[in-house]
């Protein structure tokens, strides 16, 4: 492949720097742009000494102005805990991140990967999610600054592609683990097994009947590069494992895989918290010949392994 110069923005968050990574053994120039708000230093700091990086340290809601080859927009916050947090600078970066960034393609004749989110499905009526069915979201509720903002971002997307032939391409991502989850991260997979390896109480809301579809970092990197590579297709497409369990399944599963004498207790069920999800993957098997490989099992081992590495650096355990 010819080398390319490569934005991403969000390169220092969980998926981001994984990309950012594989990008680099690939041989491409990479720069990084990152807040920090929610991404971490400590994810890009073994790429310092690699010629092709580089990190600048900006926030997308303003513009940045450089040519690229390829730009992924992966900047936002995306778990409910942090993109809650401020729910306002949340939407500008989800709504004046894609705009800046389709602004840069324009300029520049970039092509631009925009990472979107399963959560434009909302609490869905149609399952499993297809990329046609158009979600039943709330557009006033806690969570709707990430969900409407990732809908504007596709509209952006779509809209600078048909206006102004910008080649920009959709992925829609499904719940994703793996090493360099925050501690504190918020989503599911990291509060549980940071839990069953503090012995704490293992918190699930409500019944803990609703359903998730996990897929391992690697799997989510391999299809985005497959989408990126791919000529004539815009998106959007779900990228994401097609496995289904309740929350309580995981819940089990974390406990007996980390030998944890933790208890499950049960919490309120948040506001607008989907009940089901899971991911058609017809269309990224026939468009990119996608599909994940990792069993859940197998990626939570190398989970847990990573966070009992980070928990003993903190000295929680």
């Amino acid at each position: 492949m010819k080398e390319k110069s490569v934005l991403v923005t969000g390169g220092a968050g969980f998926i981001g720097s994984h990309l950012t990574e594989e990008l680099l053994k690939l041989g491409h120039l990479v720069t990084v742009v990152d807040n920090l708000s929610s991404g971490r230093i400590e994810n890009i700091e073994e790429f310092e000494g690699n010629p092709n990086f580089r990190f600048v340290k900006h926030d997308v809601s303003e513009p940045f102005c450089e040519d690229f080859d390829w730009i992924f927009n992966f900047a936002c916050p995306a778990s409910p805990d942090a993109y809650q947090t401020d729910p306002i600078q949340t939407t500008k970066t989800s709504m004046l991140g894609a705009f800046n960034m389709c602004g840069l393609a324009k300029r520049c004749g970039a092509r631009l990967l925009q990472a979107s989110t399963s959560e434009v499905y909302g609490d869905p009526k149609v399952h499993p999610q297809v990329e046609t069915y158009w979600g039943n979201v709330n557009p006033v509720g806690v969570r709707s600054c990430y969900d409407e903002g990732k809908r504007v971002a596709e509209t952006l997307c779509n809209d600078y592609r048909r206006q102004n032939n910008v080649d920009t391409k959709i992925i829609r991502i499904f719940n994703t683990y793996g090493p360099k989850m925050r501690v504190n991260d918020g989503r599911v997979v990291s509060n549980f097994i940071v839990q069953a390896l503090q012995g704490k109480d293992i918190t699930v809301y409500g019944e803990g009947t609703q359903t998730r579809s996990f897929c391992f970092v690697s799997d989510l990197v391999r299809g985005i590069l497959a989408m990126m590579e791919k000529d004539g297709f815009a998106g959007p497409v779900n990228l994401g494992n097609p496995g289904e369990f309740t929350v309580k399944e995981l819940a089990d599963i974390v406990i007996e895989m980390t030998g944890s004498k933790s208890k499950i207790i049960k919490l309120p069920l948040p506001s607008d918290d989907p009940m089901v999800r899971r991911p058609d993957i017809t269309l990224a098997k026939t468009q990119l010949l996608w599909e994940p490989r990792i069993p859940l099992r197998e990626g939570l081992s190398f989970t847990i392994d990573y966070f009992e590495k980070e928990l003993t650096k903190g000295k929680i355990i």
